[in-house]
């Protein structure tokens, strides 16, 4: 029987083991039944021999070892343990050691700012930061202790410990990101978000033991630790990433080399790749298909990369808070306008504005994931006031609008707030406008996301100036000293003022319909 209202529920996942340790998930069981298969190759180059190749035995003795000196280390349980590293593969040792010890993980990207990396580290109340060498900080919070490189290989010699046997609801990693208003919140998931994410592997991956799997990611993205490393390890499967200069053909010489079967990377990876490399039938032969997530792609992206190679690709849908939840796979392919359907054991529903009941199928509102999915994070990191506002009843409101077909395919509309997104994060307007509101030259601003052309849209920073509009440099400059790279507004505009509601709330879709408007004039 067709559902009446946007609720779609095809039943409960699979339990999770009440004891269960996510690190261990992803490793223990391949190093005991395939301890010799390579699980992950590293590349730095398309024409010469992989740089590191790593088995399942290896894999699992050396995150057993990070475990063990971390512990000797003085790493207590639930303390946490921030990782600022470059895409060295020492960083998912360090991730998952962290984990195998019974710690928190917590990965942040190497491109955060002095200042964002401060305010987290005191936020998170970390006990260990490891480091490159090239990503030391200047300065660090009392209390924290320093991880450099050089002591990270005395970390790696210990003797491997057995994985802390932790329970599936004990926190694993913290995950920080953009909100709507203020600084960047953590968001605490729980050991059994690894179990959680085998909804992916058929609904989304399509992935079979043995199958190599190519992520275009770094070590140090979120989605390059689930989808490029845990997932593929916990199937049976392996992983290859590259760790060279970036190239945007290099994709297509390594898929020649090396034969995946599965594709990994955001939108824009595969804009470049078909931009570079015209032809891509040859060496994508042995491909089944591509896997895109971070940020909607547009249907003539993939319908070029499906005509340059023979292959489709699958788009997925999530949240720092839930990872990918909605998707298309090799088993149901998306309607056509649709980002797919909720997997198998999710539970879903389009909300209206305020209340708790699902709307009648086709109506537009709040898109949200039930409470019972064993992915919903515990909560946001110190903030039970913002985690309690983030729930109606059983749902958990995502912040995206969408609507619901009568099979489930769901059809996104856009953020319901003011989020933006850049090269695949979500960046909250506030965090921006706060460092560029400390410009002497700024007497106001605003931020927003400005479509440019076809789905390509940049961060735009409205401004008015003291007196004379600062210079765009300028700007840049002291935008860098505050913020992550891809948090930089890449626009620069000069307004008079900036349109409010009667109750002086920043109207920022105005200005940008207010400067599309006169680009046209």
């Amino acid at each position: 029987m067709l559902p009446q209202t946007s609720l779609y529920d095809q039943g409960p996942p699979p339990p999770c083991p009440d004891r269960f340790n996510l690190a261990a998930h992803a490793l223990a069981e391949a190093a005991a039944t395939t301890p010799d298969r390579v699980a992950l190759t590293v590349a730095e180059d398309a024409d010469a021999a992989p740089s590191e190749v790593w088995t399942s035995a290896e894999l699992d003795r050396a995150v057993r070892s990070v475990a063990a000196g971390l512990l000797s280390a003085g790493l207590k349980p639930g303390e946490r343990v921030a990782l600022r590293m470059g895409n060295v593969s020492a960083f998912p040792l360090a991730f998952f050691g962290a984990i195998a010890a019974g710690g928190i993980a917590v990965p942040t990207s190497s491109m955060l700012s002095e200042f964002e990396l401060d305010y987290v580290l005191r936020d998170m109340g970390a006990r260990f930061l490891v480091v490159s060498d090239d990503k030391e900080p200047e300065a660090l919070p009392e209390g924290v202790d320093l991880i450099r490189e050089k002591d990270f290989a005395a970390i790696r010699a210990a003797d491997p410990v057995d994985y802390a046997a932790t329970a599936k609801d004990d926190p694993a990693f913290l995950v920080y990101t953009s909100g709507a208003t203020g600084r960047p919140k953590g968001v605490l998931h729980a050991q059994r978000a690894g179990w959680a994410r085998r909804m992916m592997w058929e609904d989304w991956y399509g992935i079979r033991p043995g199958d190599l799997l190519m992520h275009a990611g770094a070590f140090n993205w979120t989605y390059t630790l689930g989808t490029g490393l845990m997932d593929p390890w916990a199937a049976g499967a392996g992983t290859l990433i590259y760790a060279g200069p970036r190239d945007p053909g290099i994709w297509a010489r390594l898929a020649e080399r090396y034969g995946p079967q599965i594709f990994a990377a955001a939108p824009g990876v595969y804009r470049q790749l078909l931009k570079a490399e015209p032809s891509l039938q040859a060496p994508f032969r042995a491909l089944r298909h591509g896997l895109t997530a971070g940020e909607a792609m547009l249907p003539e992206l993939a319908a070029s990369w499906t005509a340059a190679t023979g292959k489709p690709v699958y788009e997925a849908l999530g949240m720092s808070e839930c990872s990918t939840y909605i998707s298309a796979g090799p088993g149901r392919p998306a309607v056509a306008g649709t980002c797919g359907k909720p997997q198998h054991g999710r539970r879903v529903a389009i909300l209206p504005e305020e209340g708790d009941t699902p709307l009648p199928v086709g109506e537009a509102g709040c898109l949200a994931v039930s409470s019972r999915d064993p992915g919903l994070m515990l909560g946001y990191w110190n903030r039970p006031e913002e985690t309690k506002a983030a729930f109606r009843g059983e749902w958990f409101v995502t912040g995206d609008r969408a609507a619901m077909a009568d099979d489930g395919s769901i059809t996104y509309l856009g953020r319901a707030d003011d989020l933006m997104n850049a090269f695949g994060y979500r960046v909250g307007p506030q965090e921006v406008e706060v460092a560029l509101a400390e410009h002497p030259g700024i007497h106001e601003v605003a931020v927003a996301e400005l479509p440019v052309r076809g789905d390509l849209t940049v961060i735009a920073a409205f401004i008015v100036p003291e007196e004379d509009m600062p210079s765009d440099d300028d700007l840049r400059e002291h935008a860098r000293t505050r913020l992550a790279d891809y948090k930089v507004p890449r626009a620069w505009i000069a307004v008079d003022a900036l349109p409010r509601t009667p109750n002086g709330k920043v109207l920022r879709r105005e200005l940008v319909a207010r400067h599309r408007k006169d680009e046209r004039v």
